[in-house]
């Protein structure tokens, strides 16, 4: 954007020189010079938007990692890579036998212990009433009660331990937390996965609509979007999400395209990185046709001040010299003069 002392025509800057050279160049006398032909391209007067850009990268709305949780072999792979995965659908499944017959063990170990807690409440039974009459010692009384309640103590640990055993054993079969775009296994059928170095992290899995724009501006263009957000929505704070799909974003490929859906920021950190000097953001943006994938580049640009009715020219046709700049222009009477400009 650049503005003039009035709307005039501009000519393209990098062809002035060669009208310059053409001037000054010598011709034999009674040849006649032909004139130079240069563009010029009118100035126009038009609202012109400021904007920030920024740089990020795109990822899931929610990007879950599918984790295995207990150690086994890998028996079956049972999704296809790169497609989307329903919610609850059968990923992976781990060979359950050790965990079977850890199962089995723990339910054996809670009947053994449910039968001491029943011999340990018939010496109760037994023994109160002889103690009433004090037919036995008062110690005797107290042994058994004490024997009864370790005994009830031992059976509910080994009801947790049955608990766990089938907590386990349901680990071998993973399913899917939500639905999503699941891509490439880290693990192949036969491997032996859960602990390290084997993969733990199996894959991973996104819901990649609306998809998330996550990116970071320095503190001086926070300000700037601060004091442009306060200024539109007096009385609301910059942390105030309630206003913010008032200004929509808009986000720019790695390809230079621009995505045809606007985004709106719905979170940020809660500081600037004293580290880096930046404040990071995120966006969402519809992503119906799921052309947008995690991980992809992308620019996202905020437009923060509109300038009215400003003069706008060709950048090619500023000509810069010692910190001046300078436009040509082609007066009312086809003649070129130099006029000063203040870019903006």
């Amino acid at each position: 954007m650049h503005s003039l002392s009035r709307p005039a025509r501009a000519a393209l800057s990098r062809l002035v020189p060669l009208l310059v050279l053409a001037g000054c160049s010598g011709e034999p006398e009674g040849q006649s010079v032909q004139p130079l032909q240069v563009a010029v391209i009118a100035a126009e007067q038009r609202d012109v938007p400021l904007f920030l850009e920024m740089v990020g990268a795109t990822k899931g709305n929610q990007d879950v990692p599918i984790r295995a949780r207990v150690e086994g072999f890998l028996e079956s792979v049972d999704f296809e890579e790169g497609q989307f995965a329903e919610k609850d659908q059968l990923l992976y499944t781990i060979d359950a036998q050790p965990f079977q017959a850890k199962l089995v063990e723990a339910k054996s170990n809670l009947a053994a212990e449910q039968t001491r807690l029943a011999k340990a409440q018939a010496d109760l039974n037994r023994i109160r009433p002889l103690a009433e009459m004090n037919a036995v010692s008062q110690q005797d009384l107290d042994g058994a009660v004490a024997q009864a309640a370790a005994a009830q103590a031992a059976v509910k640990a080994a009801e947790a331990g049955v608990e766990l055993a089938d907590i386990e054993l349901g680990y071998t079969s993973i399913y899917a937390p939500i639905a999503g775009l699941i891509g490439l296994t880290q693990a192949k059928t036969g491997e032996f996965v859960g602990r390290d170095p084997n993969p733990v992290v199996l894959n991973v899995l996104s819901d990649i609509n609306p998809i998330r724009v996550r990116f970071s501006i320095s503190e001086r263009e926070y300000l700037t979007l601060a004091r442009t957000f306060m200024a539109e929505n007096p009385g609301s704070s910059p942390t105030d999400r309630r206003d913010s799909r008032s200004r929509p974003l808009t986000l720019l490929l790695a390809d230079g395209t621009e995505y045809p859906e606007p985004g709106f920021v719905d979170g940020s950190a809660q500081s600037i990185d004293p580290g880096t000097g930046t404040f990071t953001l995120e966006a969402t943006f519809p992503n119906d046709r799921n052309l947008l994938l995690p991980g992809q580049f992308a620019r996202v640009r905020a437009v923060y001040q509109t300038l009215e009715n400003a003069i706008v020219v060709p950048r090619q046709a500023i000509v810069e010299l010692q910190g001046r700049f300078r436009v040509y222009v082609v007066d009312a009477d086809n003649s070129i003069s130099v006029r000063d400009v203040q870019t903006g």
